[in-house]
C-alpha cells in the first residue's frame, strides 16, 4: 500500500531495512511474550486488515521467522545498481525486492529464512538471484544491515513496520493513512 500512496503523491520512500531482533534486544521488546489469547487476536486483526484492504493475505507457519537473510537482500538490492544511478535506481531496486519477500510471506507462506527461497524471489523480481544471495551474504551487507538498525534504534523505533515523514513516525501498517494526510498537508 505505501508504493501506491506515494505514487499518488509524488512522495519517494526510502527503504530501510531493519533487523526485528536486533531492534527488539535494543529496545527491550520481547515479539513472543505473547499469550495465546493476544496471539488469536493478532491474526485474526491481519486477517481483518486484509480484507478490508484487498490485499491477500496467508497466516504464515512460520512465525516469528529469521530475517536476516531477506533484510540484507534488500540491502544488496541497493548495491546491486550502479554507483552514479544511486538516487534514482535504489529505491526502486529495494521496493522491488521489498514487496516481493513481503508477498512471498504474508500471501504465500514462503519460507524467507532459506537462501534458495530468497535467490528464488530475487530471480521473480528481476534480479539474478544467485548473485543478490552471494551480495547479501557479504560482510558489506550484514555491517550495513547493523549500521541501518542501530540507525532506526538511535531515532526512536522500536518496531516494524515504521514510517517516518520528516521527523514524524508511525508505527504499523495501521498508520499509513496518517502517513498519507501528512504527505499531503501543504508545507
Amino acid at each position: 500500500m505505501l508504493p501506491d500512496i506515494c505514487a499518488r503523491i509524488d512522495a519517494r520512500v526510502n527503504w530501510i531495512p531493519t533487523h526485528s531482533a536486533a531492534l527488539f534486544r535494543g529496545t527491550g521488546f520481547d515479539v513472543m511474550a505473547m499469550t495465546p489469547r493476544k496471539a488469536r487476536y493478532l491474526w485474526r486483526d491481519h486477517a481483518r486488515y486484509a480484507e478490508l484492504t484487498g490485499l491477500p493475505f496467508k497466516k504464515p507457519s512460520r512465525f516469528p521467522i529469521k530475517t536476516s537473510s531477506a533484510l540484507r537482500a534488500v540491502v544488496a538490492a541497493g548495491s546491486v545498481i550502479q554507483p552514479e544511478d544511486a538516487g534514482a535506481s535504489r529505491e526502486p531496486a529495494q521496493r522491488a525486492i521489498s514487496q516481493a519477500i513481503m508477498r512471498a510471506y504474508w500471501e504465500r507462506d514462503e519460507d524467507i529464512s532459506d537462501r534458495d527461497v530468497i535467490a528464488s524471489i530475487g530471480t521473480g523480481a528481476g534480479f539474478d538471484g544467485s548473485a543478490l544471495v552471494e551480495i547479501a551474504d557479504a560482510k558489506s551487507a550484514r555491517d550495513e544491515l547493523a549500521a541501518l538498525t542501530d540507525r532506526a534504534i538511535a531515532r526512536g523505533v522500536f518496531g516494524v513496520p515504521a514510517f517516518f515523514v520528516d521527523n514524524e513516525m508511525f508505527w504499523g501498517k495501521d498508520r499509513l493513512d496518517f502517513v498519507e494526510r501528512l504527505l499531503k498537508r501543504p508545507e
